[in-house]
């Protein structure tokens, strides 16, 4: 019995959207994805502007990039639920940007980004993020959580501050040296939104926290003339249409030379989250994006927003899993979630001059510990202490240096981290075959129609893991039992784990037990520790060698 599936190359840059409409769009999903793309469109409208604000530039500028990147992520991308606009992992870089170069530098550096990710997704290199380490994510994201957080002090009590700098350290002193200019006002406007919030989202988690938080503190404002910074009073009213499509401004080719770092980190920035994201969506609708896809989608909205005078765009995680959560079923809910955000603009827009700057920063406060990644972190302090130490780099690099030399460190220790123990394990390594090879026993011993048995060569690390996911979603139909030999697999680091432990989920989702064997000494050291053979019973068991997997699988068909 033969369990493969070839599909042609163009298939792989083919938008979800398309899928979807081929496959048949019902009346059914069309309602589920308009209520999904309006609670969505609640969360982000806040979220846009004050991601716009910590940037460095205007409110209207991150619910322009939500409208235009917003609506074409979705429309071309390979996901089918993924939400995309501005995010936090781009806030440090735009400012930065801004800083050095001004708006016309964001807009142009941004185009090229744009390009560079369309190039990246018809090269086919959507898969090399899996040659990105799971330290090395965690610790820059958790240190972009800090600066995001950093970054807010100013608003979130007042502060007078003429210039905030852009190192963490200096930003710290500047703060500290205006702090007796706090506003009492603004304080206590702050720290009351941020307990509501926390409070809706733990007590009430069905109800829009952002925006009800936002609502509540601008009627205080505007009934009580609470003296307090609003978007009206730093920015004046924003405006009620979207501009003209026009190319930046000093667009030349020096210009382009002179961004081109700055292009190239925020086309790595999109690239890497995009994906994340598409990979989380994925585990909870349980389908497969399309990486390649997803990357053309992404660059061509990060062509379009700029033109529109937007900022750079990416896969939003939490938006996306909003989206998922209030029953988003297809690219829809994502345009839908742009379309309603562009009303808002239409209709709202005098009504946002009351929205206190302090509240922003309280509802970017609790983004930043979203994004903080406290349960990644405290999995990988499980992990081998060579990757601890590689997290615990990035992430200073990140919070005290720079984010392009944060990632670059961190791959690199991360590359010589793995060169190390591969060394430790050369004389184990004899195999001149593909890492995974199908093993249908003949002879004396057949495996039975419903059972298929794959043999793992070589480490199981972050440069692999990926296809020990993609064995089981080839499978069609899925098999009763999955024997997994791991005999040859002298070795595995935390991203191994981590793709061993999404493959068991997905065999459980598709009600196929599975059974490890020969398992060796690391690896089994390594999922004892980072707690996965705690797990073992009703979904997947271990077996000393292959004869006991066999026995193992015959007690399990007689069931």
């Amino acid at each position: 019995m033969q369990h493969k599936i070839h599909s042609p190359w163009w298939h792989f840059f083919i938008p979800k959207l398309y899928t979807v409409l081929k496959e048949g769009y019902s009346f059914s999903l069309f309602r589920a994805d308009a209520l999904a793309g309006l609670t969505v469109a609640i969360v982000a409208i806040p979220l846009a502007m004050a991601l716009g604000i910590a940037s460095g530039t205007t409110p209207d500028k991150g619910l322009i990039t939500a409208v235009i990147a917003g609506f074409l992520i979705s429309a071309l991308g390979g996901s089918r639920v993924q939400i995309g606009g501005p995010t936090g992992a781009f806030v440090v870089v735009v400012y930065n940007v801004i800083q050095n170069h001004g708006y016309d530098g964001l807009l142009i550096a941004t185009l090229m980004a744009g390009v560079m990710l369309v190039v990246a997704g018809f090269s086919r290199l959507g898969n090399w993020i899996k040659f990105i380490p799971q330290p090395v994510i965690t610790g820059f994201t958790a240190g972009i959580a800090v600066i995001i957080f950093s970054s807010q002090i100013k608003d979130f009590f007042g502060l007078e501050v003429e210039k905030v700098p852009g190192l963490f350290l200096d930003k710290w002193m500047v703060f500290w040296g205006a702090k007796d200019s706090l506003n009492l006002f603004a304080t206590i406007l702050a720290m009351g939104s941020l307990i509501f919030i926390v409070a809706l989202r733990r007590f009430f988690p069905q109800l829009p926290a952002f925006l009800m938080a936002v609502i509540v503190s601008s009627a205080a404002v505007l009934f009580f003339h609470l003296p307090v910074v609003t978007i009206g009073s730093a920015f004046g009213e924003l405006p009620s249409h979207l501009p003209m499509p026009a190319l930046p401004e000093n667009f030349s080719v020096a210009r382009m030379v002179e961004l081109f770092p700055s292009a190239f980190t925020i086309a790595f920035l999109a690239g890497i989250e995009s994906l994340l994201s598409a990979v989380v969506a994925d585990g909870m609708i349980d389908r497969r994006h399309r990486s390649n896809c997803e990357l053309v989608g992404q660059g061509i909205a990060n062509i379009a927003s700029p033109l529109f005078g937007g900022m750079p765009a990416t896969g939003a995680i939490a938006r996306t899993v909003t989206n998922i959560r209030s029953g988003g079923k297809t690219p829809v809910s994502g345009m839908l979630h742009a379309v309603l955000i562009l009303l808002a603009m239409v209709f709202l827009s005098p009504l946002a001059s009351y929205i206190p700057l302090a509240v922003l920063a309280a509802i970017l406060m609790v983004v930043a510990w979203n994004m903080s990644e406290q349960e990644k972190i405290r999995h990988l302090l499980k992990a081998p202490f060579g990757e601890q130490i590689v997290m615990v780099i990035t992430f200073v690099l990140t919070v005290a240096v720079d984010l392009t030399v944060a990632i670059e460190v961190g791959v690199v220790l991360a590359a010589i981290l793995f060169m190390h123990q591969m060394s430790q394990h050369t004389k184990f390594v004899e195999d001149d075959f593909d890492d995974f090879e199908q093993r249908y026993k003949s002879g004396s011993v057949d495996l039975p129609d419903g059972v298929v048995g794959y043999r793992l060569r070589g480490p199981l690390f972050f440069g692999v893991g990926s296809r020990l996911i993609d064995v089981v979603e080839q499978l069609n139909p899925a098999p009763k039992i999955f024997i997994l030999r791991m005999g040859l697999v002298p070795m595995m680091d935390a991203s191994g784990e981590a793709s061993l432990r999404t493959f068991l989920d997905r065999c459980r989702k598709k009600g196929v037990f599975v059974i490890l064997s020969n398992v060796q000494a690391q690896p089994k050291r390594l999922l004892s520790r980072m707690g996965l053979l705690e797990e073992e019973g009703a979904a997947f068991v271990l077996a000393v060698d292959y004869q006991d997997a066999l026995s193992m699988m015959q007690k399990r068909l007689s069931l």
